[in-house]
């Protein structure tokens, strides 16, 4: 009898390109997951496996560059601090179509999200398949809440960071989950941005996108100082090599986003792990890279590669039992 395997994608930010490395370990070695769930950027990088458009999306986001990645940034505290507009054009290039269903893709797909009212799970198995990654991602404080259903969805990492559960109710028999929170409790120290003369370039073209932004919002929204400190810390997320080493200070506030979602994921993930464990669980050490530096994609797809073949004995043995 021939076992389904499932992989279950677990949430991240950014290190969730090293999903991208363990699928296509799997595929070099003929293993070829049938059913695929996904969590936060585990939705993303598991709907475009399961779409077929995983070359797509891999040269996309390694050819992502830190000014890049700048231009994605919106200044809207009720919208979130990412251009979803911009972001949706990306998905639709390099995922799927604007139109496309679940249950038209290539191989079974779920994605997890949060009911923020009843703080339950919602997984999406079927219907739009852009709109379950947007719930799916929708990470408090960077993207505004998804509309479904009279509800208003979040990041499924709240609930279940690496959904074993989902791919095991889809009809898996085997599970491989990659856990991208194991190393991540206290790792993401925030500097205070300066302009050391590395950083001009970069801070000047912050800086000019927040002054044409901000003068767009009515002054009712938020003052232009506000909108100053919170981008400046956005940036020292976005960029905090360029940051030079000082006293400690408060943190900031994506720092505190930060860590706080990296304490809770850690701590429900071995919750939840231990209730319904992996058959196979790849933990990718990734504690280095902080939760918006998108553009180390070849660097963590290199690190989920790299583990996978390290566990493909263990993967196999698992499939042949």
């Amino acid at each position: 009898m021939t076992l389904k395997v499932g992989l279950a994608l677990g949430s991240g930010a950014a290190r969730g390109w090293a999903h991208i490395g363990v699928i296509r370990a799997l595929q070099k070695y003929g293993i070829e997951p049938s059913i695929v769930c996904g969590c936060s950027i585990g939705a993303v990088v598991g709907a475009a496996y399961s779409a077929s458009s995983l070359d797509r999306l891999e040269a996309w986001v390694t050819s992502l560059t830190r000014l890049e990645l700048a231009k994605y940034a919106e200044l809207s505290f009720r919208s979130g601090l990412i251009d979803k507009e911009r972001l949706h054009e990306g998905f639709v290039n390099n995922i799927c179509d604007d139109d496309a269903k679940i249950e038209n893709f290539d191989k079974a797909f779920g994605a997890v999200a949060t009911d923020l009212h009843s703080g339950r799970e919602v997984w999406f198995t079927s219907g739009h398949a852009l709109t379950s990654v947007w719930a799916s991602i929708a990470l408090p404080g960077l993207f505004a809440p998804v509309s479904f259903e009279n509800k208003w969805l979040v990041d499924g990492g709240l609930v279940n960071p690496v959904p074993v559960t989902m791919c095991r109710s889809l009809g898996a028999d085997v599970v491989i989950a990659v856990d991208l929170n194991a190393d991540i409790v206290g790792k993401h120290s925030r500097k205070p941005l300066i302009d050391d003369g590395r950083g001009v370039g970069i801070n000047q073209l912050i800086k000019n996108k927040l002054k044409t932004e901000a003068n767009n919002k009515p002054q009712s929204e938020l003052s232009l100082s506000n909108w100053r400190d919170a981008f400046a810390d956005y940036s020292t997320q976005l960029f905090p090599n360029l940051q030079k080493e000082q006293e400690p200070e408060v943190p900031g506030m994506f720092e505190t986003i930060a860590g706080s979602v990296n304490i809770m994921q850690d701590r429900i993930t071995r919750s939840r792990m231990a209730g319904d464990p992996a058959d196979i669980l790849l933990s990718p050490r990734l504690a280095h890279v902080s939760l918006l530096e998108f553009y180390r994609a070849e660097e963590s797809i290199q690190v989920g590669y790299d583990l996978t073949l390290q566990k493909l004995d263990q993967i196999r043995q698992a499939i042949d039992a």
